[in-house]
């Protein structure tokens, strides 16, 4: 539980409306909700829609009314990153104008086959071109980035090495997934990310971006990757079944059981709130799973 010596506990779930949630969804968003109201804190609600052409029409909606079936409420308004488009144009100047950035004009074609961007417009400046920006990795000791992830341990990786400098603005003009994660981390006070697995890999480029926006990383907690038998993340591209809101409880029930947390045999088809209360009181981060990825059905 949190101590009166210990910031506020803010979390929150941040979808992408590219279609409605299904199981692999709900896995997370229930961990971050528990990990939230077990330590008595806010857990906020953020529509990632910054990329409209793999945007879904009506999903936004869809994912919100997913959520409220499962009952899982969120505190304070909804937070869209379509509205927030000059807070990440304010960071982006502040990083230019520490000299963080620079312009690439590099195509898919040069940068396929590279494991890291290994800096060609850095050292040759394209000039008018349409460019992405790049944010430019600190060399040596600075550009080492590293912290303990709640279920996935120590991780560190010197980010000159890879990614190597990374986009923050696309060439088409929509600013990056990890720019504006960042800033919006920072704007609604996130202090404990809880997420699934597979955005580990951005943790560290978003550490550092934490830095150089002058403020403190959260808490971080990566999840293990609910997979089809096949071996996928479930998703929309895996076609993963949307979640039936018809079947709130038992979706509730099987979520809790991939967490560590199966419910007592009084509580089996027991209502969400009834669910999500003795959840709440029970949630132990030791419970959940170790292993990277969980299976469930079959592809």
């Amino acid at each position: 539980m949190s101590s009166l010596s210990s910031p506020p506990y803010t979390g929150r779930f941040a979808p992408s409306p590219t279609g409605e949630l299904h199981q692999g969804s709900l896995f997370t968003a229930l961990a971050s909700y528990l990990d939230a109201r077990h330590c008595d804190g806010r857990w906020l609600v953020r529509m990632e829609d910054l990329d409209p052409p793999r945007e879904q029409p009506g999903a936004a909606s869809a994912i919100l009314c997913a959520l409220e079936a499962h009952q899982l409420y969120w505190d304070g308004e909804v937070m869209y990153q379509s509205q927030r488009l000059a807070a990440y144009s304010e960071a982006l100047a502040q990083l230019t104008r520490a000299g963080h950035t620079y312009p690439c004009s590099c195509s898919r074609q040069r940068l396929k086959g590279l494991s890291a961007y290994d800096g060609h417009c850095r050292q040759h400046p394209p000039g008018n071109k349409t460019c992405a920006l790049r944010l430019r990795i600190p060399a040596g000791e600075a550009g080492l980035e590293h912290y303990r992830d709640l279920w996935r341990g120590e991780q560190r990786q010197q980010l000159q090495t890879y990614p190597g400098d990374f986009v923050i603005k696309r060439k088409d003009g929509l600013y990056a997934y990890q720019l504006a994660v960042v800033v919006d981390d920072i704007a609604q006070g996130i202090s404990h990310i809880i997420r699934g697995g597979d955005l580990l890999d951005s943790a560290l480029r978003q550490r550092l971006l934490f830095r150089l926006l002058g403020a403190n990383a959260p808490v971080m907690g990566h999840l293990p990757i609910l997979v089809n038998g096949a071996g996928q993340k479930l998703s929309k591209q895996s076609f993963a079944t949307p979640l039936d809101n018809k079947r709130a409880a038992a979706n509730m029930e099987q979520a809790l059981g991939q967490l560590g947390l199966p419910l007592p045999a009084e509580l089996h088809g027991a209502p969400c709130d009834e669910q999500l209360q003795w959840a709440s009181a029970h949630w132990r981060r030791a419970r959940l799973p170790t292993a990277a990825h969980i299976q469930v059905g079959t592809a």
